[in-house]
């Protein structure tokens, strides 16, 4: 169970945080290009993966790093943004509340190497590979960094982030993240406290 956790994260992660051209980007890239990755998901239902998976191949207008860019960076409002703390946060703002508690949770653990210079702790590709790591190296963290920090505000972004994309491979990562996060805490018999959401 957690062996799947943690591979499957690091795979969502990597999608939802590098940028295309990034080499963490590039190295899971050629998996989704292939239909064997699909049969083989540990999470979500065959139907609900072969109704997305196709927008990992499927040819777009618009290049990948430049959806990437609107998407995740700016300079545009973006139509959903990865933080955790815009959605936990009454005012929505980026540094909210929550990601100082995210900061106090990991540095209570002595958890270091997820506090990139000028990135927020609570951005969605972090978090994702923050669970894979917790997965392989912490494992008694993960049920508690899912259920206090993660899972309360994720399925909300990875939603809007799949009706908003504009892109079908970053329809497809959304799809395909949000289904991997619900197994996570349905396999691990997550209970999310309920928060409310701002956005």
């Amino acid at each position: 169970m957690l062996q799947d956790l943690a591979l499957t994260g690091r795979l969502c992660g990597a999608l939802l945080y590098y940028p295309p051209g990034a080499p963490e980007f590039e190295a899971v890239k050629p998996l989704f290009m292939s239909t064997e990755w699909a049969r083989a998901w540990p999470y979500g239902s065959a139907a609900e993966v072969s109704s997305f998976w196709g927008g990992f191949t499927q040819q777009a207008s618009e290049p990948l790093a430049d959806a990437y860019q609107r998407l995740f960076i700016g300079p545009g409002a973006l139509a959903a943004p990865p933080w955790g703390s815009v959605y936990l946060d009454k005012e929505s703002v980026v540094f909210g509340d929550s990601t100082l508690a995210l900061r106090h949770w990991l540095a209570a653990r002595s958890i270091t190497s997820f506090h990139p210079p000028q990135e927020p702790e609570d951005h969605i590709g972090l978090m994702v590979l923050m669970a894979a790591w917790l997965a392989e190296q912490r494992p008694a963290e993960v049920d508690d960094f899912l259920s206090a920090h993660l899972l309360p505000w994720a399925p909300r972004y990875l939603t809007l982030l799949a009706s908003a994309s504009g892109h079908p491979f970053y329809q497809a990562a959304a799809s395909l993240a949000r289904i991997t996060l619900a197994g996570w805490a349905t396999s691990r018999e997550i209970t999310v406290p309920p928060r409310t959401l701002y956005r």
